[in-house]
């Protein structure tokens, strides 16, 4: 029989549909995990910088065919010049894979060892080709431009990685893929680890606390290990590090329970010394064991991502002639600013500036707490009907939706989605009990399961239960037949 505690984690982190699966079979490994965006990104630029440089190539070569018309190098895909484009895409994909199996692309790498990977991959993957294309009958003179390719390669992704370490390392400098982690065992080498963390930004980690049974609370001890539930929810966590754990019921205690939270397992094993045959993620010059790590719908997550790039750039643009004239009748009608921006709490509880068209009075803010007491909504949330801080403008404004037209630039920035659960004020987001923060783990949305399905029923745990219903559910298709409703909805004039 299923324990308290563990419907309580059932609630707060359900188990992902399985429907949202199906493309494991076709997507690769490291496009399953929750680093598959920076994964996606950092190849992504490879293959960029690789074919840059056969261009590059390519365009010296037909200066250098006039200049020595004997020189047989210089005639190399002389009629033919898609063949380079080709040829790029041959040499940054072995370059990619051969650097990925010498762990490149694992987090916490430093220079000096991408440095090394990269010569290695340059190396062989340029002596494969010069090899390759020499049993097809080519001149051994192309394979100088083999040769000179790779050493263009070399300092092209070298440099790259360079310059991006360097931005990491400056001050001010803000990650927002960085990963909040709880470290159980406060010990000698788990306070190691939080020392280190600072030092190696590229390896995107953010200590929450340590968890410890036995040290006494504070000093950075958040908790014992009972309590990983609570603190992985209210925290944001996502992935638990075990700090040489020598108690084998502990260690699969946290194991299990981390499993259910659907949280990543990482170890960091007392190797006395020794240094591990495997490739492994490093914090530091610590090596860190994966035990466990969540799959995610990446290749899925990457198309929604882009499809909210395209969508609200293709609005902004078609409707700009609209937001111009809102605008300016919303400057006439009433004093005060045209854009109403104030702070959401975002993915992770993340404060952001959601943008609309003004649609209440300017002193909005400030009659709001006289206002509360007559609030309609059940819970933190705040709504009142004939509110009577909103302009006539504001009334026709809201009841097609237009008011929120300006949020199209929130998508851009990736603050937002088209789709998502909406984004509540903070201070309707301290009032969240802790099975509502849930619906943080997400981008919040323009629109929503919420708006389309029961906008104004006045339970805010129903709202609750449909965003959660949302992100338990997600797939694409949902997203489209959101905003299907909802342009059916805006037609319709049914907001409120």
């Amino acid at each position: 029989m299923e324990s308290a505690a563990e419907k309580v984690t059932e609630i707060l982190y359900p188990r992902s549909n399985s429907s949202a699966r199906t493309l494991d079979l076709l997507v690769p490994g490291p496009l399953q995990g929750r680093r598959a965006w920076n994964w996606l990104r950092s190849v992504a630029a490879d293959f960029v910088l690789v074919g840059l440089d056969w261009l590059l190539l390519g365009g010296l070569l037909v200066p250098l065919r006039g200049l020595f018309p004997r020189v047989r190098l210089f005639d190399y895909a002389a009629g033919a010049p898609a063949s380079l484009l080709g040829l790029a895409v041959l040499h940054a994909a072995l370059i990619t894979l051969m650097a990925y199996t010498e762990g490149l692309y694992a987090a916490g790498v430093d220079l000096n060892r991408q440095a090394r990977i990269l010569a290695k991959a340059v190396f062989w993957t340029t002596a494969l080709l010069c090899f390759a294309y020499g049993l097809q009958g080519a001149a051994w003179a192309v394979s100088g431009l083999f040769c000179a390719a790779g050493l263009l390669h070399f300092a092209a992704l070298w440099t790259w990685r360079w310059l991006k370490a360097r931005q990491q390392r400056s001050p001010g400098h803000c990650s927002c893929d960085q990963r909040n982690v709880l470290i159980v065992g406060a010990g000698r080498l788990g306070r190691r680890v939080v020392s280190d963390v600072p030092n190696h930004p590229e390896a995107g980690r953010r200590v929450s606390g340590f968890l410890d049974n036995n040290a006494s609370l504070g000093d950075g001890v958040v908790g014992r290990v009972a309590d990983l539930a609570r603190l992985a929810r209210t925290g944001f966590v996502d992935a638990v590090i075990l700090a040489a754990p020598h108690d084998r019921n502990l260690t699969l205690r946290v194991l299990h329970e981390a499993r259910r939270l659907r949280l990543d397992v990482e170890m960091v094993p007392e190797l006395f010394g020794c240094t591990p045959g495997a490739e492994v993620e490093r914090v530091g010059d610590l090596p860190v064991i994966s035990l466990h790590a969540e799959r995610w719908p990446a290749a899925s997550l990457v198309l929604e991502r882009l499809g909210d790039v395209a969508g609200a750039g293709i609005l902004l643009t078609a409707l700009s002639p609209l937001l111009a004239v809102i605008a300016l009748l919303v400057k006439l009608e009433s004093p005060g600013p045209v854009l109403y921006s104030a702070l959401r709490a975002g993915r992770k509880a993340r404060a952001f500036r959601c943008c609309k068209f003004r649609t209440m009075v300017q002193n909005a803010d400030t009659l709001k707490a006289i206002l509360r007491q007559s609030n309609q909504r059940s819970g933190p949330f705040f709504k009142i009907a004939d509110d009577p801080r909103i302009t006539r403008l504001g009334r026709l404004l809201r009841r097609y939706s237009l008011d929120e037209l300006p949020q199209l630039w929130n998508v851009l920035k990736g603050e937002m989605s088209l789709v998502g659960p909406r984004p509540h004020p903070l201070d309707d987001f301290e009032s969240y009990d802790i099975e509502h923060l849930a619906r943080l783990d997400v981008l919040p949305g323009i629109t929503g399961l919420w708006q389309v399905t029961a906008r104004r029923d006045p339970s805010f745990q129903r709202g609750m239960d449909l965003d959660r219903e949302y992100i338990q559910t997600w797939s694409l298709g949902s997203d489209m037949r959101i905003l299907l409703k909802t342009v059916l909805a805006v037609v319709r004039g049914s907001g409120d």
